[in-house]
């Protein structure tokens, strides 16, 4: 699982070689094969994003509401903490510098969660951003909830991982129809 966003590391329309054919089918209305790809379940909409049914639309406002909502309540943490350094008294350089860091990582923040939307970060730089993220977490939140008021946020990357995952499951099951052994014979 990736640390980040509760997701599988495996892309989308990765295989699942294990248990038996699925005769319910996909949402798509493709028959499941234990061989062919899945969807990858994103976080709070599972594999809803794959066909937008089972209640989509209410996950995306509840969840730009819930990000929102964090976004609010991150803000007032932040605003008491801000108004401990006032009555610490530490000096107005110093708490300069506090508001400064707060702003550059919400905004790096920002970017790194907004563009990790579109493609899949590398796990190297992640892992050396944590610290800043953290300290950022205003950023990614502001960046969830703009991206849910649109779409379930990493659905576009996971959608194309997906599409492009069953054009290419299509084009090798479509090469192999027929028994081989029962071809003729040019000559």
């Amino acid at each position: 699982m990736s640390d980040e966003n509760g997701t599988p590391d495996t892309p989308a329309g990765s295989r699942d070689t294990e248990g038996t054919p699925d005769t319910q089918g996909t949402p798509t209305g493709r028959p499941a094969m234990s061989t062919g790809p899945r969807p990858e379940p994103l976080r709070f909409f599972g594999t809803t994003w794959v066909d937008h049914a089972d209640g989509y639309t209410a996950r995306r406002v509840a969840v730009a509401v819930g990000a929102f909502a964090a976004t609010v309540v991150s803000c007032l943490v932040l605003r008491f903490a801000y108004q401990g350094l006032a009555i610490a008294d530490i000096g107005s350089f110093v708490t300069l510098l506090v508001v400064i860091m707060f702003a550059i990582c919400s905004a790096l923040a920002f970017r790194h969660t907004w563009d990790g939307f579109g493609k899949r970060p590398d796990p190297d730089r992640q892992a050396s951003l944590r610290g800043l993220l953290a300290i950022g977490f205003v950023g990614s939140l502001v960046a969830y909830f703009f991206r849910a008021l649109t779409e379930a946020p990493g659905e576009k990357l996971h959608r194309e991982e997906y599409e492009a995952a069953l054009k290419q499951h299509d084009k090798r099951v479509s090469r192999r129809t027929g028994n081989p052994s029962k071809k003729r014979r040019r000559g």
